[in-house]
Formats: structure tokens, sequence, C-alpha cells
């Protein structure tokens, strides 16, 4: 939980806070990269908040690098998701709703998973993330995905 979050929290609580949000697509060829997160047990994208004053791709690139070890490079936007099904209650009754902007985005080094946010990561083709646990919003997510050789010009590289 981020400082501003935490300071949001203190005066209102576990109680509903709408928070900006951004997921990395990264695709090998037909698959995408996963993560399992300790806190549900569930297999997501990759992703996390925007902080007070961050650019949302700047705050991909970190998300990405803080849970895998990897930088990417931001190759287009996929789409903005929010609603019912970026609704989460966490462990501590903490109760967020997202929205998140995804990212199409190309591994430029090895994806590790920190131990301390993810159980573990994994690549999948589209008919295998439908038999995992999963958080459901990631399937029209992953719907919405381009092509490889169809994707935007918009770069940004961690460095």
């Amino acid at each position: 939980m981020s400082d501003y979050v935490a300071s949001i929290r203190a005066h209102i609580g576990t109680g509903f806070l709408m928070l900006p949000g951004v997921t990395a697509v990264i695709r090998d060829g037909d698959r995408f990269l996963l993560g399992r997160h300790h806190h549900s047990g569930l297999w997501s994208l990759i992703g996390g908040g925007v902080e007070p004053g961050e650019e949302p791709a700047d705050a991909l690139l970190r998300e990405v690098l803080e849970e895998t070890g990897a930088r990417v490079r931001v190759r287009g936007i996929v789409g903005v998701y929010g609603g019912e099904p970026m609704m989460v209650r966490y462990p501590n009754g903490d109760h967020v709703g997202y929205v998140t902007t995804a990212y199409d985005c190309e591994l430029l080094s090895e994806a590790t998973a920190d131990p301390e946010e993810l159980l573990e990561l994994g690549w999948f083709a589209r008919d295998e993330i439908l038999t995992l646990p999963r958080r459901d919003w990631i399937d029209r997510v992953i719907a919405d995905a381009p092509g490889h050789e169809s994707a935007g010009s918009e770069e940004r590289v961690e460095s």
C-alpha cells in the first residue's frame, strides 16, 4: 500500500476507494504472462496502482519491475477497464474499485516472481487461461489484446 493510499485509509478505514491502476499485457506469441497473487491465490495480469504525480505508463514500468524484476517496452494501449469486475475486497477488509489502463508490452528481460507479492509466474495460451482460477476481468483484456504485429507505436522503457 502506498503512503498516499495509507493516508486516505487513515480517514475512511476499509470503506470503498476508487483508484487508478495499470495492467501489463505481456505476450510471447500466443501465450500471456500471468502472476498468481499471495493475497488471493488467483492468477492475473501484472499491474498495480498509479502514484500521485506519476504518468500511468511509468507506473506500469515500475509495477512490472517490482513484481517480476523484468523490463518491458510499452507498445500501445489495449484499453481502459472498470466497473464491478474491477472491484476487490482484500483480506484486511479494504474495499477498492480500480479503473485500469491495460498496455500491450514487450518483455525485454527475464521475469521472476517477487515472492512478497506473487506465488509464481506462468505463460498461458488463451484457452489455458480460461481453466485457471483467475480474476475474471482479465478475460476481457486478453480478448482485446492486439496481435504482436498490430502493436501501437508508443514506447517507454525502464532504464
